[in-house]
């Protein structure tokens, strides 16, 4: 599965890729930052995220995208540009056809770091050991958007599993219904034609 990992911002931007399988470390593919100038219009802002992140599903063709989920926190005017980020990534993903996946941070510190209440600088340390990285990948929001590819390698996987066998289960118990509904039909046409007899 490759995967692309969204650190949502509108000043930065995180992307990373990584590419690999549960169970196993992944791959690096590419990692980067759609940075945007402050003093640029919103919409204007959004727009150079939306092809910067269309660009890259382009490049490097990945099988899912994974977002972080947008928490309120204090400040309102960066959940509001995070959350917009958020949304546009969702759209461009969305519209080529892709999965999209939202994860939490405390979800996201615990799959990479084994500690939801991991801080930045150790969600950065484990990122680079996970994929044997000679330098750590900067600014914080790459090594964001790679914790996040990271975790839906791992998690996504095991997702998608208990999906595929919760609706073979569904499968199953739709056709013993079927089955079912066919032999009570035939055994009452079999009494019907039983007391015809008769």
């Amino acid at each position: 599965m490759r995967v692309l990992g969204v650190d949502p911002g509108l000043t930065r931007c995180g992307l990373g890729i990584v590419e690999g399988t549960p169970g196993r470390p992944p791959t690096l593919i590419a990692v980067g930052v759609i940075r945007t100038p402050a003093d640029l219009d919103v919409a204007k802002r959004l727009v150079l995220i939306e092809t910067g992140i269309d660009e890259w599903i382009a490049e490097h063709r990945p099988d899912a995208v994974a977002v972080e989920r947008v928490f309120a926190q204090q400040n309102v005017r960066t959940v509001m540009g995070t959350a917009q980020a958020s949304g546009v990534a969702m759209v461009v993903a969305a519209r080529r056809g892709l999965p999209v996946a939202l994860h939490t941070p405390s979800e996201v510190k615990a799959a990479v770091t084994g500690s939801g209440r991991a801080d930045k600088a150790q969600v950065t340390t484990m990122v680079t050991r996970i994929l044997k990285l000679a330098e750590r990948p900067t600014p914080a929001d790459a090594a964001d958007a790679l914790a996040l590819a990271i975790c839906h390698v791992w998690r996504g996987g095991v997702t998608n599993r208990l999906q595929e066998a919760s609706e073979a289960r569904a499968n199953l118990e739709a056709q013993a219904q079927a089955q079912s509904r066919l032999q009570v039909a035939r055994l009452r046409a079999a009494v019907a034609a039983q007391g015809g007899k008769r």
